[in-house]
């Protein structure tokens, strides 16, 4: 089915952007989300028709997205009953808007995405995905947002972690992120007193190994560890000040620069009118806003 392109315009609320309706785990209408009934601001997210006709053909016959996901990353990405929501969700589901085109989320293994993307099983891969010179080798990058990384504890941290120094702790975090490789270069410091490493595949793993005492510690990025402690009722803090800021980007594969330079210019008109900022006020990170949205942004 090709869909229609005057049918994409979507009506977004800045409290309550695209949580209805949008992010399901099968095909989400981006056109179909009523966010009127809080009584916030309504911004309203018309297609571009010009920036339609850049996308690749198969898509604007489609009409559809494909997007690998891991929605276990909240704030940034999650399950709501059977919906993929959340932060990093609603910013590309007004990119679909932009665009006159939808998001179908494919949720999956973190690890397992990248992968997906390069043999093109997604068309799209949006997972809080930092961007690295690593991964820049082999897939494309639309940066869209900059986030550091925080770690977590238990209340009074009993375990008395330096995140400075954290060898002989447990310390959990999620399988293939750069939190994964952080660890595997302290532990090369650590000699004869190594790091305990938990690998989880999910991130409410992490959370929850934290939470029952089985880790010392945990590190993940900035809004998913305070997401974390806002939710875990006082039992767990924050151990230090978010740092490295690095980009975050939706990725594609290493040729498929078209797409990119789409999703570029709606990420673009998306500031200009006010859509991007209200989806990161919403969920607290404004500090996380970028100015431009460049493909394949220098990395160190």
């Amino acid at each position: 089915m090709k869909r229609q392109f005057a049918a994409a315009a979507a009506v977004i609320s800045a409290a309550a952007l695209l949580m209805s309706g949008c992010g399901s785990d099968s095909l989400s209408s981006s056109g179909s989300a009523d966010a009127t009934s809080s009584g916030a601001e309504v911004r309203v997210v018309e297609a571009n028709e010009q920036l339609h006709e850049l996308l690749p053909d198969s898509i604007k016959q489609s009409g559809v997205i494909e997007v690998g996901v891991d929605p276990t990353y909240k704030p940034n990405e999650y399950m709501d009953g059977t919906d993929v929501v959340g932060m990093n969700v609603e910013i590309f589901d007004a990119v679909a808007s932009k665009l006159g085109v939808e998001n179908n989320w494919n949720p999956a293994a973190f690890d397992s995405i990248l992968a997906g993307v390069q043999a093109q099983k997604y068309q799209v891969g949006s997972s809080s995905f930092t961007i690295t010179p690593a991964r820049l080798e082999t897939l494309t990058f639309v940066q869209y947002l900059n986030v550091g990384t925080q770690w977590a504890t238990l209340a009074g941290n009993p375990a008395d972690v330096d995140p400075n120094n954290p060898c002989g702790k447990t310390i959990a975090y999620q399988t293939g992120t750069t939190q994964e490789d952080e660890i595997a270069v302290i532990q090369e410091t650590c000699g004869d007193n190594p790091i305990n490493t938990l690998s989880y595949q999910g991130q409410d793993e992490v959370n929850n190994a934290l939470m029952i005492g089985k880790a010392d510690a945990m590190l993940a990025d900035y809004p998913i560890t305070q997401s974390a402690i806002q939710t875990s009722n006082g039992k767990m803090e924050a151990l230090g000040e978010q740092y490295g800021a690095a980009p975050y980007g939706f990725t594609m594969a290493k040729d498929n620069t078209q797409l990119a330079e789409a999703i570029s210019q709606a990420l673009v008109e998306l500031e200009a009118e006010g859509v991007y900022a209200s989806i990161l006020d919403k969920y607290g990170v404004p500090e996380a806003a970028v100015a431009t949205f460049p493909v394949n942004p220098q990395v160190s």
